[in-house]
């Protein structure tokens, strides 16, 4: 565990779940650049404090030592939702000190000093400036920050266009601010998000639906061409099966087998509340009158029984923000196969070059290719111990 130093005392920070073997930090330079600017300016946080995009809970847990006035964290992530919990617990903060909020939680109706973590989602910090926006003043301190690679003249324009007045700080340790002077009387384009599209032809049962992306979705304004080729390789004879659409960002693939597959349950999961919220509209858009799903925004499978699904269908993320990573994957795959039956299968998508078939094959003892073109493979894992279960037919897999 890892201590971050600001001049408002240490604090012991871990991300979420914790991981003895993360070597990653829950914080890095540009929070520590925005903590201490705010000390060095005596920035005066008698009034509501939001801090939008804090990734890991490390500025909520220092300033919540602090004791400003009201002190709210608007996040996107739930994994970051609960590294916050744990994180401001473990300095000994009082229950009540931040007020956790979402991104689709309406946010506070005065905002008197606004702390902007830079997102990997420039859609994300488009949506959330103009979310916001309402609630600035002339007299609020808006402060960003994010490391140098994550700012760009894009980053600057959307504060500009959006709030008011925008400059930045000299980079330190790689890290840089953003100083914004808000202007009440901006004239300001209305939000694009959520954004609308219509599904290509070549996708099946979704073909032409037009979808609804919340900000912030992986490939937010387009469907990804891994979903797109995980469409047309779906297992088909699911009737009475129990699908969980794992990490379902929109929920497209889920949609396409609760459309092919009357009798199916269908389960839509992810850590993004942004995901889950477009999936469950998209859901309630296209699926039959009366048809039900589940959706839970959490960590993976873990809102699931063990040995209570027939089949997890998963298109992993191989990025932990800025990290390349294949530990998400890996996570997501042992969750897998704890809530699958015997002879459950998991369904995955994904880049050729990253190998998912050795790491199914280390959990699920085996994986057999699906499909494959120059870009993606879908791989498919059956958990292999106790007796037979229902078996998803593989006719539709045919290349």
């Amino acid at each position: 565990m890892n201590r971050l130093t600001t001049s408002w005392g240490e604090f012991p920070l871990t991300r979420f779940p914790e991981d003895p073997r993360d070597p990653l930090r829950a914080w890095d330079a540009s929070d520590e650049y925005l903590l201490r600017h705010l000390a060095e300016t005596d920035t005066d946080l008698s009034g509501t404090v939001a801090v939008v995009g804090d990734r890991w809970g490390a500025l909520a847990t220092a300033l919540a030592a602090r004791r400003p006035g009201a002190l709210a964290q608007i996040t996107d992530s739930y994994l970051g939702r609960r590294a916050t919990e744990e994180n401001l617990a473990r300095s000994g903060a009082a229950p009540d000190a931040v007020r956790l909020l979402t991104t689709q939680d309406a946010p506070p109706e005065r905002i008197d000093v606004l702390l902007v973590r830079i997102p990997k989602s420039l859609a994300l910090l488009e949506d959330q400036l103009h979310r916001l926006a309402p609630a600035l003043h002339e007299g609020t301190v808006v402060v960003g920050t994010g490391m140098v690679k994550d700012i760009h003249t894009s980053t600057l324009q959307l504060f500009e266009t959006i709030l008011g007045p925008t400059r930045t700080s000299l980079a330190t340790k790689k890290a840089r601010l953003i100083l914004c002077t808000p202007d009440p009387g901006l004239h300001r384009a209305p939000n694009p998000w959520p954004y609308r599209y219509a599904l290509p032809a070549d996708t099946g049962t979704v073909a032409g639906r037009t979808v609804v992306n919340q900000a912030g979705i992986f490939c937010a304004d387009r469907l990804d061409i891994g979903t797109r080729f995980f469409l047309k390789h779906l297992p088909t004879g699911l009737d009475r099966a129990r699908v969980v659409d794992l990490g379902c960002g929109n929920g497209v693939v889920g949609l396409a087998v609760a459309l092919a597959e009357p009798g199916a349950e269908l389960v839509f999961t992810d850590e993004s509340y942004q995901a889950v919220a477009s999936a469950e509209e998209n859901f309630r858009t296209h699926a039959a009158a009366g048809r039900t799903a589940e959706f839970f925004v959490g960590d993976g499978t873990a809102e699931l029984a063990a040995e209570s699904v027939d089949l997890v269908l998963n298109n992993p993320p191989f990025h932990s923000h800025q990290a390349t990573t294949d530990r998400t994957a890996r996570r997501m795959f042992t969750d897998a196969r704890r809530v699958l039956r015997p002879g459950g299968e998991l369904w995955v998508v994904g880049n050729r070059h990253l190998g998912y078939h050795v790491t199914l094959r280390r959990i699920f003892g085996s994986c057999e290719l699906v499909a494959s073109d120059p870009k993606f493979v879908v791989l498919r894992a059956v958990k292999r111990t106790g007796g037979p279960a229902r078996r998803p037919d593989r006719a539709a897999a045919a290349t």
